[in-house]
């Protein structure tokens, strides 16, 4: 029987909280795909306990590494992984997981036998054609263009040309198992503008702090020379994504949130969200030193009581999209989201479904090429659906602070990347 929807709490007064974020899900598995193809053991402190990391790591230990974990908490586990032998007759589970349907097949492709990739339903419908017919012209077999599909080496590397307008990850997924081919790899893109470019420059970053010689000095090229892939001691960064509706419910209730931690220098998409926040009417602050000189801050964002809409190209930080959508359909004056078209091939067509849920409460939102136009309508209480995509969930929950009446179906999907969400929710405003 499926789960009671989940009850919105409305806010009936401005929030006042302090959110400890758990660790970044996108830094979480590129670090333990990292540490499983390095030169020694090494650990991934602060790792993201979620579905997708347990997914991955589930991945790794089926492909022949050895993870110990220690200082478990529900939300948090320092790993101590090593490496082993990559061993094929694996069947992998990617569940929804866009990083582990991505970035794990190249290091099948390392196997000394056929690994065979799975998921769930809408697993099935999302884009990965671009990656396995790039490791086709690798030297891998692959059995299908979706999943699920078979990879099996060896794999000699070389040159490969794709196009990756669909997703970054099909450029990090290659580059992230790169050094251990003969040959490296060699990356062109072919088409539209790739998307989340700084997912790309995370990746480059991670590896070349693991001694990883990559060359991206020209545009739509990557370069990764063969060799070893030094093991290391890695902490994992908050991941501010996930701040984006508590960020969000100061905004639209008028109060205050601060989230210790942010860090001053990063790569990852959440840090767009300062910047976006203050056009929609927030004042933001990030006050460095808070972690004695390690490089993060304490950011704190305070509504100005009022809504702003936005005309914003959403292009590199696209996983933004969902909150900032349903911000746009609370806000005073029209909005335009550009930029994301791939959103059609995410957890689910998000683009669809955020018009389709804007609109089922009693908004206006329609879908553009490339986005969504939003305006200014009254909301009605009513059922969200989240579409077992873990950012409608929490953009559902965004709604029912200012809307009474908002169920948000299947909010157990923010375990995906925020496992203790709904005690989170509730503590922030409980917490005035």
């Amino acid at each position: 029987m499926p789960a009671p929807h989940w009850p919105a709490p409305t806010a009936t007064a401005p929030v006042a909280a302090s959110i400890d974020l758990p660790g970044s899900k996108s830094v979480t598995n590129r670090a333990l795909l990292l540490a499983a193809l390095a030169d020694g053991p090494g650990v991934v402190r602060r790792a993201l306990r979620s579905r997708d990391a347990d997914l991955m790591v589930s991945a790794l230990r089926a492909l022949g590494t050895t993870l110990t974990s220690s200082n478990e908490t529900a939300a948090a586990v320092d790993w101590q992984v090593t490496p082993g032998p990559v061993r094929g007759g694996a069947s992998i589970d990617a569940g929804l997981a866009g990083t582990v349907m991505r970035f794990v097949p190249p290091m099948a492709a390392l196997a000394d036998g056929p690994v065979s990739f799975d998921g769930d339903p809408h697993a099935r419908k999302r884009p990965m054609g671009p990656i396995l017919d790039g490791l086709r012209a690798l030297g891998a077999r692959v059995d299908n263009d979706a999943l699920p599909f078979t990879v099996e080496g060896p794999l000699a590397g070389g040159e490969v040309t794709l196009d990756a307008s669909g997703s970054s990850q099909f450029v990090s997924g290659l580059l992230l198992a790169a050094a251990r081919f003969e040959k490296g790899v060699t990356i062109r893109h072919v088409g539209p503008p790739v998307p989340s470019q700084p997912h790309i420059e995370m990746t480059i970053q991670m590896l070349r702090a693991a001694g990883v010689t990559v060359d991206d000095h020209e545009r739509d090229v990557w370069r990764v020379e063969p060799g070893p892939i030094a093991a290391g001691d890695l902490t994992v960064e908050p991941d501010l994504s996930n701040a984006a509706p508590f960020l969000g419910a100061a905004l639209v209730t008028g109060g205050t949130v601060t989230v210790p931690g942010w860090p001053l220098e990063t790569t990852q998409p959440g840090d767009a969200l300062r910047g976006l926040l203050t056009s929609m009417g927030a004042t933001v602050r990030l006050i460095p030193g808070d972690d004695n000189g390690t490089g993060s801050g304490t950011l704190t964002l305070t509504g100005g009581g009022r809504v702003e809409g936005i005309d914003a190209d959403l292009h590199e930080v696209g996983e933004l999209t969902p909150t900032i959508a349903v911000l746009a359909a609370l806000a005073g004056s029209p909005s335009r989201i550009r930029g994301v078209a791939h959103l059609r091939g995410h957890e689910t067509d998000r683009l669809s479904a955020l018009v389709t849920e804007i609109n089922r409460l009693g908004g206006d939102a329609e879908e553009t090429a490339d986005g969504l136009i939003v305006r200014p309508r009254p909301l009605r209480g009513g059922v969200f659906h989240s579409y077992d995509d873990h950012r409608m969930a929490t953009a559902g929950a965004v709604v029912g602070l200012t809307v009474p009446g908002v169920e948000v179906e299947n909010i157990a999907t923010t375990a995906k990347t925020l496992p203790e969400f709904v005690q989170m929710w509730t503590a922030m405003l409980d917490s005035r």
